[in-house]
């Protein structure tokens, strides 16, 4: 081991005796930053020990990366070695943390002052040491607190109340402040925290297409979405998310159920995006105008709910870059531009952009400008079309750079790809990710794929996003479950994640015929054709869909990312889990039945004794959806739930708390 390197900027010294290993949390060995919200709670461990018997002090500092100056928090040991602290992150943007250990003359002198005082011997030399120790803190110490240490230097030879005065918890404090750190360890790298906006952990979303809004026979406009925001909001969602709003192409348009051969009025699919009238920061013109557009999120605002535009960087034939910049693309043998293919699947529609193309810089600087655009005009949510067809690097130089500007910007990747691709997006600035949740349906692939999410690495980093259908997806639970289905899917969204969305109105009315059988596909798709829904019509989920939000919004567990955890029911039917925040005060147990046609029952075993309560008294369980209310004893208890009427329990644990710690249950 070389005793000095000069090219790493830094010395070596053997003195440094303290190991701080095993730290958490962080993202493959620290190359990628964790994620938080404002107001969240960071837990800091790590395994940090010394050899020999020296106590041994640690601490984790923190700061915003724009702070000139570190704060710490105090570690306290755990069990064999183990270390933890905590600290708030209440600012958005970029955190780092390390943490710095070194061994502690006097802690490891209290300690001994201790044993050599029960043991009944002669501390005079022990109270020289100690005095010593302390004089070196004063003389590291100014002012009020370098007068108090030396005060208790004074005191402490004299005898007298020895111990009491060696482990005064002012004289510890001061200490711990001043005394010397010696030697000390610093981990070899500042591990980075991203911290975002509330939002970004909580939200819950509504997909609707504009050209759909309208209450007559008519291509809808931005103005319709306007007059639907009543509607979006009387239902609890906080962010209307618009499929893109831009022309849209003309060459090789899809067609009704995404033909090949386009009618005259067909009007083809969002995501053919540009023509002659415009593209990535245009509007459609039968939408409107951008002041129709500021005028929609105007309107927005003002009813608690944000627009999320849609990034979706493709072309159709006719968008002004293919002319205008015929480097960008791929190109044939016979000069043509290539397609989109995943054969044997042809998307004459649209052109893919050339990410290895020598012009690549211009073309990144170019689609950063799109979401310059649309930040400008105050988006600040991004839903990213197909972003695992695009470059890592360019994701991560797009977003990082974005984030400098507009650090409350959101981004949800639209990726159902592998497992890797989706984690890697994750890790590299995406702040939201779909899911597989659209096929997850037994007990078994609920449980094993959430408590993958909530359990592993992957929490640190992937915020899942749960979506029960999608314009793209219909999964065969919604086609085949009926009502019940539509119920229990969303109960399961909106309660196992922080985020989820709805694609409606489809969802709140039930669309479940597929294209044809075994396709995820609609009939009759949005994606191709303009729809006029009936908002009012009596079968609507509506207020259902009103009635969770409002329970979600209601529930800090679920807002503040409280602890996930399922719970065993001796029924495959029957799915249980609860969400308790990390003080207790908050607790929702959720059951949900997987059968979308027959009442299922069975014994739910839910571990009160975690909750400190008292295993001789009852307690009561309000169901949030029915308004019923129960009295459970103990730790197992009954349940029966009936699709037809609800195929879901959302039960919140009643108590009225006397004091902090003390609590009185509703009976």
């Amino acid at each position: 081991m070389a005793l000095a390197d000069e090219s790493a900027g830094h010395r070596f010294d053997g003195r440094a005796r303290v190991v701080i290993e095993d730290v958490t949390p962080r993202v493959d060995a620290g190359e990628f930053p964790v994620k938080r919200v404002v107001g969240d709670l960071v837990t800091v461990e790590a395994d940090v020990f010394a050899d020999g018997h020296d106590a041994v002090t640690a601490v984790v500092l923190h700061e915003h990366e724009d702070a000139a100056e570190w704060s710490e928090a105090a570690m306290r040991p755990l069990v064999n070695d183990r270390w933890t602290a905590e600290f708030t992150v209440e600012e958005i943007g970029t955190h780092l943390f390390t943490i710095e250990a070194w061994i502690d003359p006097f802690t490891t002198w209290q300690r001994d002052l201790r044993k050599r005082v029960s043991a009944g011997q002669d501390v005079s030399v022990a109270l020289q040491v100690g005095a010593e120790l302390i004089r070196d803190a004063a003389e590291h110490a100014s002012g009020e607190h370098r007068d108090r240490l030396r005060a208790f230097r004074d005191r402490l030879p004299s005898g007298g109340s020895t111990l009491s005065i060696a482990e005064d918890a002012e004289l510890t404090r001061l200490m711990f402040r001043h005394a010397p750190r010696r030697f000390a360890t610093r981990l070899d790298r500042e591990l980075k925290i991203t911290v975002d906006r509330p939002k970004a952990g909580f939200s819950a979303w509504y997909e609707m297409f504009p050209r759909s809004a309208a209450n007559d026979e008519r291509h809808g406009t931005l103005r319709d979405v306007e007059a639907r925001l009543p509607y979006v909001a009387s239902m609890g969602f906080d962010v209307l998310y618009l499929p893109p709003i831009h022309p849209i192409g003309n060459a090789f348009r899809k067609g009704r159920n995404n033909a090949t051969d386009a009618a005259a009025e067909d009007v083809g699919s969002p995501w053919g995006i540009g023509s002659s009238e415009g593209g990535h920061t245009a509007i459609h013109p039968r939408l409107g105008t951008m002041e129709d557009f500021r005028s929609l999120r105007d309107a927005a605002q003002r009813r608690g709910i944000e627009l999320a535009m849609d990034i979706a960087f493709q072309t159709s034939p006719d968008h002004p870059y293919v002319r205008e910049h015929p480097e960008w693309f791929r190109h044939r043998p016979d000069g043509s531009i290539q397609y989109a293919e995943n054969p044997p699947k042809k998307y004459q529609d649209i052109y893919p952009f050339d990410f290895e193309s020598d012009a690549w810089r211009s073309l990144w600087e170019e689609l950063k400008h799109v979401f310059e655009f649309w930040a400008n005009e105050g988006v600040r949510i991004f839903r990213v079309d197909n972003p695992h067809t695009k470059p890592f690097p360019f994701w991560q130089w797009v977003i990082g750079e974005l984030k400098r500007e507009y650090a409350d910007a959101i981004f949800l990747a639209e990726a159902f790809t592998r497992p890797k691709v989706m984690q890697r997006l994750a890790k590299i600035g995406f702040t939201q990710s779909y899911t597989y949740f659209a096929w997850r349906d037994t007990k078994y692939e609920l449980i094993k794929y959430f408590s993958e999410l909530t359990r592993s690495e992957l929490r640190e980093y992937f915020r899942p996003n749960l979506w029960p259908n999608t314009p793209d997806i219909l999964p065969a639970s919604l086609q085949y479950g009926g009502r019940p289905a539509f119920m229990a899917r969303l109960v399961l969204a909106a309660t196992l994640s922080g985020n989820y969305g709805i694609y409606g109105p489809p969802f709140e009315h039930g669309w479940s015929a597929p294209r044809e059988p075994g396709s995820e596909e609609y009939l009759n798709s949005e994606k191709y054709e303009v729809h006029h829904h009936d908002i009012d019509r009596p079968d609507s989920l509506h207020d259902f869909i009103a009635r969770v939000n409002k329970v979600r919004k209601e529930t800090p567990s679920i807002a503040h990312a409280g602890t996930l955890e399922f719970h065993n029911v001796d029924n495959d039917q029957l799915l249980c889990y609860s969400r308790v925040s990390p003080d207790h005060s908050d607790v929702l147990l959720v059951v949900v039945n997987l059968d979308y046609w027959h009442t299922q029952s069975g014994w739910v075993e839910f571990p009160i004794e975690r909750l400190e309560l008292p295993s001789n008294r009852p307690y009561q369980m309000h169901d949030l959806l029915s308004d019923a209310r129960y009295l459970w004893h103990g730790n197992r208890n009954y349940v029966e739930l009936d699709p037809s009427s609800s195929p879901a329990h959302l039960f919140r644990l009643r108590r009225r708390a006397r004091s902090e710690r003390d609590f009185e249950y509703f009976l």
